[in-house]
């Protein structure tokens, strides 16, 4: 028999292991130190602490953990880096941009720069890439507007990073499809809980930046110097590393390609977004319902089922589709197209792999016996199982400043049992995935994100001067609609 005192021992001690590796993962990864390199390390040193074998941690554990990441979320990671690339150089996001500063201008300077954020990250666009273009676009209208340039990376964060990201149905994020293998959902699950999410966000988000906007005007802040910020952030390798766990596209090859001189029409620019998302529901509703899928059942093919795969389908097959029109109507302006796609092929892969690196340490704690005493504490919270997924997704989310690779971690880990207390409780999986979803999209935006540190670099302002701004519009608020998709859904299920 077992000694309990030394059982009770070898846990806890395999639990500071936990923390100590997810601290010095943190703790470098902050730094600008790869993942690709940090995660393997933290998760062996993890396995030793716990007595585990290490070696086999590291090839069975960890490496096809991450590879079934890259199997599963490769083709999307691709297609979105390519499409954001072609999007950028074919001149079709600055077009949209100056469209939207000619249709609104500097009376409404927040509005635009929300809306045009909005347009482009919903039909597909990279964060990365919005980033760079939607920087020029805020810093021209809240200079003519007198708007505190502090402001910018929260308009900015708000059109990009909350709703489109997490709550809108349909939406192509990275973040919204990877729950869909888990609970055999759509892109477009709880769509109804989606739009009345994103009203409270752009609501709560634009409310705050209106009252701060107040606030300057009569303390007599005006909009402030503007230092060329973009060149240093295009050439900082820090940028590079957090950007790439936060975001499906490298940096690194944003100066690739050339971008067009020659803007399209609006119609013509905002065509391919058009396509990304009519497309996407095409799949979903109609293609799928009448698509006989029943050969995935066989061994070849895995023995999978449609439900598992069609949502990673249908927004690649969308993808494929807008990239295919992109060039068709943009042929002349794409005098690079070879090397702009080869630019957003390659600015996926270091992207994919840093989170996949996350993915896979994910794996080997949630392995660790010590494990389940987490398990334990995080399915032991009040308020049900939404509450119980809430508090893992955003926890994890957290302490690794991703959005994928903490929800994928959660789930990696615990969505099996989620899938079971929700059909002991009668939750509606689609439920499960907004919540899901919304839960990865919000704590992620603490100071250490990528995309935080990356935005500040763009705009050329600091955690102290825009922070408080971004986490009241980008954590707040979503945390604020959050509550409201879990209240309404546990009373009226999901719709």
């Amino acid at each position: 028999m077992s000694d309990p005192v030394l059982s009770s021992t070898a846990l806890g001690l395999g639990l500071v292991g936990m923390l100590v590796s997810l601290g010095l993962l943190i703790w470098f990864a902050y730094r600008g130190w790869s993942v690709l390199l940090l995660a393997p390390i933290a998760a062996m040193l993890a396995a030793l602490v716990s007595g585990e074998p290490v070696l086999a941690h590291w090839t069975q554990t960890f490496m096809s953990s991450a590879a079934r990441f890259l199997a599963q979320f490769f083709p999307l990671f691709l297609l979105g880096a390519l499409f954001g690339k072609l999007m950028e150089d074919s001149g079709s996001v600055n077009a949209i941009a100056q469209f939207m500063t000619d249709k609104l201008g500097p009376r409404r300077a927040i509005l635009a720069v929300v809306i045009g954020g909005a347009v482009v990250t919903y039909g597909g666009v990279s964060l990365f890439v919005a980033f760079f273009v939607l920087a020029p676009m805020a810093q021209a209208l809240f200079r003519a507007a007198n708007i505190p340039r502090r402001l910018m990376p929260a308009a900015i964060a708000l059109g990009t990073s909350t709703f489109t990201m997490s709550a809108l149905p349909g939406t192509p994020a990275i973040q919204n499809a990877i729950p869909m293998p888990f609970f055999g959902t759509t892109p477009f699950a709880a769509p109804g809980l989606g739009v009345i999410a994103s009203v409270v966000m752009i609501g709560f988000g634009l409310w705050w930046l209106s009252r701060q906007e107040g606030a300057a005007r009569r303390a007599g802040e005006g909009f402030g110097e503007a230092p060329d910020a973009l060149a240093s952030a295009r050439e900082s390798s820090l940028v590079r590393e957090r950007a790439t766990v936060s975001q499906s596209f490298d940096p690194a090859e944003i100066e690739r390609g050339h971008v067009s001189e020659r803007l399209p029409p609006i119609g013509i620019a905002i065509a391919p977004l058009v396509v990304v998302v009519c497309a996407n529901f095409a799949m979903n509703i109609f293609v799928f319902r009448h698509y006989d899928a029943s050969y995935l059942a066989e061994a070849r093919w895995g023995g999978t089922t449609l439900s598992a795969v069609s949502g990673v389908w249908s927004v690649s097959v969308a993808l494929a589709l807008a990239v295919v029109v992109l060039i068709s109507l943009n042929g002349s302006r794409l005098g690079t197209l070879k090397e702009s796609v080869d630019a957003g092929a390659n600015a996926s892969v270091l992207p994919i792999l840093s989170v996949g690196s996350l993915v896979g340490y994910g794996a080997v704690i949630a392995a660790l016996p010590a494990f389940e005493l987490v398990r334990a504490w995080v399915l032991g919270i009040g308020g049900g199982p939404l509450v119980s997924l809430a508090v893992a997704a955003n926890l994890l989310a957290a302490l690794t400043g991703s959005a994928s690779g903490g929800l994928t971690i959660a789930l990696d880990a615990l969505g099996g049992t989620y899938l079971q207390l929700a059909a002991q409780h009668h939750i509606d999986p689609a439920l499960l995935h907004r919540v899901a979803v919304m839960s990865s999209g919000t704590l992620d935006s603490l100071p250490h994100n990528g995309a935080v540190v990356t935005l500040l670099s763009v705009c050329g302002t600091t955690h102290k001067q825009s922070y408080r701004d971004m986490l009241m519009v980008g954590v707040v608020g979503a945390l604020v609609a959050l509550a409201v998709v879990i209240v309404l859904g546990s009373f009226a299920g999901s719709f």
